[in-house]
């Protein structure tokens, strides 16, 4: 947002220095000179210095608390969301009151440079300034919403006016452009939500005591620490067949406590499951090899 400041504001005095340039005399000179406030000018610099170490102490403020008090983290992250959103527009607004004496001269070469701007170099700035406002009426998601983007799966960290940060599982930061949002599929896992629905699937043969599996599943997705009770643990069960096997498929779907324990729930859950699975004697589908004539 800094950047886009500092854009707006360069390319605002360049129009000027350009139409100043045209009519090079005493008269074009002073009428330039009386639309700045160049006392202005220089607390503006102070602002934006100022802004930036807001947004700053905000970031490092909501990283402490939320990892204190870890059932806030999620109305913590929204709540930043929408102070740096108030933050960078107060600012540009400040900045641009302070810097330019308002009147019809200002606004008609103001409205100009906006246009051939938007139009032109900040065509995709723009865009995604527009679909950051979108996202964040729209909401097809919330920050700290897992989800799944163009095959990246992740925490939404930021939504900010040009793009939405997120973070995966491996820990990678990724940066999307907001207008991406508006014409590809997102998925929530969670939508605002602090708890999430984990799917795990386990196969054994067609053989094998179906009633038991279920019950030792679902006795250990219960036992969980990781488990979310407030919601229900269902187990589903249906045949499944391919081309060298036929196997029954049983599906865990449990809701984790926090979104951020996705990947150990289901590891703890698999881990259960399977040492269940081999002292009851139930064991995976036998792949049938066709053999081949000499």
């Amino acid at each position: 947002m800094l950047r886009i400041l500092f854009l707006v504001f360069i390319t605002t005095f360049s129009s000027l220095s350009f139409a100043m340039q045209e009519v090079p005399d005493v008269t074009a000179i002073q009428d330039f000179a009386s639309l700045v406030r160049w006392g202005g000018v220089l607390f503006s610099v102070l602002i934006i210095a100022c802004t930036w170490l807001l947004l700053r102490f905000i970031d490092s403020i909501v990283d402490s608390v939320s990892t204190q008090f870890v059932q806030y983290r999620m109305l913590l992250q929204k709540a930043q969301s929408f102070l740096q959103f108030f933050i960078y527009i107060t600012a540009g607004i400040v900045v641009f009151m302070i810097s330019f004496r308002i009147n019809d001269h200002i606004l008609a070469l103001i409205g100009g440079t906006l246009a051939v701007s938007v139009g032109f170099a900040l065509k995709d700035l723009a865009a995604s300034f527009i679909a950051g406002l979108t996202v964040m009426i729209d909401r097809p998601f919330q920050v700290g919403d897992r989800v799944t983007f163009e095959g990246n799966y992740g925490d939404i960290i930021t939504i900010g006016l040009r793009s939405v940060r997120m973070r995966t599982l491996n820990d990678d930061i990724i940066t999307i452009p907001n207008n991406k949002f508006l014409n590809e599929v997102t998925v929530s896992g969670n939508y605002g939500a602090l708890d999430m629905q984990v799917v795990i699937p386990f196969f054994i043969g067609m053989d094998q005591d179906i009633d038991l599996a279920r019950n030792l599943i679902q006795e250990a997705a219960s036992s969980s620490r990781y488990i979310h009770l407030p919601k229900p643990v269902v187990v589903l069960v249906k045949q499944t067949i391919t081309e060298n096997y036929l196997a029954i498929q049983l599906t865990c779907k449990a809701y984790v406590v926090d979104t951020g324990y996705e990947k150990l729930f289901e590891t703890d859950i698999t881990l259960r499951v399977m040492k269940e699975f081999k002292k009851n004697g139930i064991t995976p589908p036998r792949i049938a090899v066709s053999s081949q004539p000499a």
